[in-house]
């Protein structure tokens, strides 16, 4: 447990030194940065809270468990959750490469909820600050969602269709999934001037798509360029069957419709030992009619029903009948065998006409993006959001995660590999000490023990109460059976502590130099019924 807290205090020392490191190297490449919140200092002020009725749930400047570093934290279950804030200028998705970085850490897992951001349109596209809700205009949407069938890292455009005005979202295909486990993972979504985006999770890349690519996209931003003529119809005459039954073919003579599926097994003989005038159940010879049983109320009482015990050692019971075997001359409904159809024109389809909607796009039409909101729902509590990063240059989000969120992913992943090792050897020794007393209860079962049996399975239940007392507790028993030996062989002449004392002493003993924690048992307690001589 020692060499646990080390190693965790190292890994959280690291943290601090990469932090260091992190700002030197920041300061040497030069801020593109549009927007990064850190949760350092209290949120009120710089984030708007929502205040639509329907949004209930708290918001809390809260520490990330196990670090000293903070973040915005959702802190109570089943709730809506709504808060928003501006950026000081407006990001331009239209010019280079954008990146829209966060973490999120979801300390209580995530079984049904969102942990995504909203990256918002301007003002004038029709919302404020304090009513924002699930109705706000955004430009994207980005991050975790998990609930039922559903569990994807969203990206959804919404993109403003050129012909009609009409805002579309546009969900990105097969999106990576979100880490089960409980640590801090950095999502970033990085959008180049030349139409492609790319899906980071934790640095990794996890997916590429092109905007443009109606196999990355749906529905895909540029429509069909034909479509379905809705006006057309299918004309009556026409035939989509490719095989239609052979008009020109006979029924067999021998063809016997009428044959049943399964006949008798004429050769089938009865076993021998069968058991004809015995009945498979009887009622039940001990069964009687309970004291308060009315019949005009609950009706005749009949006795309970049992199995034979007569057919137990029989081949059967009751009366015997043939077995059903398969009819060698059954063949069925007869149906004239399929042929292609002479007529067959395929499956109709409607044909194809230019879409009036159709557009070309060179590039997105990307909106600008004025305010990062977060607005979910969702049944669990502890989802932490930090380091919150807009940016036009990808070395410069790489700089965030390596020197922000991975020194925390490392410090949290050493901690959960010195518990899981911890726990490991917990288990490692309640299993040795279970088998120990195991061997235990049959040594108190030895015939020349007996005398002493009802002391060694009362220490032995001690030790399963109070596991650090099992060193202890074997040597106590150790005493009592050396005890035993002593006065088989000297026929009891020497004079010897009383057994029992002895044990009781040794025990004693152990116990006062032991800590007396039992919230450290290793191994659960168990009850042994003995019967006393």
């Amino acid at each position: 447990m020692r060499r646990a807290r080390v190693t965790v205090g190292l890994a959280l020392f690291s943290v601090v030194l990469a932090v260091i490191s992190f700002a030197q190297q920041l300061r040497a490449t030069g801020d593109k940065t549009i927007l990064f919140e850190s949760f350092d200092e209290p949120f009120e002020g710089r984030w708007i809270v929502s205040e639509k009725d329907e949004y209930k749930g708290v918001w809390k400047h809260s520490k990330s468990e196990g670090h000293e570093d903070f973040g915005l934290l959702v802190s109570e279950k089943a709730r809506k959750y709504a808060i928003v804030r501006e950026l000081e200028n407006e990001a331009d998705l239209k010019e280079g490469t954008t990146v829209l970085q966060f973490e999120t850490r979801l300390q209580n897992g995530l079984e049904c909820g969102g942990a995504y951001l909203k990256y918002l349109r301007p003002q004038e596209a029709g919302w404020v600050a304090k009513e924002f809700d699930n109705d706000s205009p955004y430009s994207i949407m980005f991050g975790p969602d998990k609930c039922g069938g559903t569990n994807k890292v969203h990206f959804i455009l919404k993109h403003k269709n050129p012909k009609s005005g009409e805002y579309v979202e546009h969900h990105l295909k097969f999106p990576p999934s979100v880490p089960s486990d409980k640590l801090t993972h950095v999502y970033t979504a990085i959008m180049k001037p030349d139409n492609e985006l790319r899906i980071l999770v934790d640095g990794e890349e996890k997916k590429k798509a092109n905007f443009l690519s109606s196999e990355d996209f749906e529905p895909a931003l540029i429509p069909a360029k034909t479509i379905p003529d809705p006006d057309d119809k299918k004309p009556e005459d026409w035939d989509e069957r490719s095989k239609i039954p052979d008009a020109n073919a006979v029924k067999p003579d021998d063809w016997d419709e009428d044959a049943p599926m399964e006949i008798e097994d004429v050769d089938a003989v009865k076993p021998e030992g069968w058991l004809d005038d015995e009945p498979e159940e009887i009622d039940e010879p001990e069964a009687s009619k309970p004291e308060d049983w009315d019949d005009e109320e609950d009706g005749e009482w009949e006795a309970p029903k049992i199995q034979n015990p007569k057919c137990e050692s029989a081949p059967g019971c009751g009366e015997w009948k043939r077995p059903m075997k398969s009819n060698p001359a059954y063949k069925g409904k007869w149906r004239a065998p399929l042929i292609d159809n002479p007529s067959y024109k395929g499956i109709w389809k409607p044909q194809e006409i230019a879409n009036p909607d159709y557009f070309e796009l060179e590039k997105p039409d990307f909106e600008p993006i004025a305010a990062v909101g977060i607005e979910i729902w969702t049944m669990q509590d502890g989802i932490l959001f930090d380091n919150i990063l807009i940016a036009k240059d990808e070395a410069e989000a790489a700089l965030h995660r390596e020197g922000l969120w991975k020194p925390k992913f490392d410090a949290e992943k050493e901690k959960q590999k010195a518990e899981e090792a911890a726990a490991t050897g917990s288990d490692a020794l309640a299993g040795i000490q279970k088998k120990v007393f195991d061997v235990l209860y049959k040594v108190a079962d030895i015939p020349f023990l007996k005398d002493h049996k009802d002391k060694i399975i009362e220490l032995v239940e001690k030790a399963e109460k109070q596991p650090n007392l099992t060193i202890g507790v074997l040597v106590s028993i150790a005493v009592v059976i050396l005890t035993v030996f002593v006065k088989i062989i000297f026929g009891g002449k020497k004079a010897k502590p009383a057994p029992a004392a002895a044990a009781t002493e040794a025990s004693s003993k152990e116990e006062s130099s032991v800590e007396k924690d039992e919230s450290t048992s290793t191994a659960a307690p168990r009850r042994r019924t003995t019967r006393r001589e």
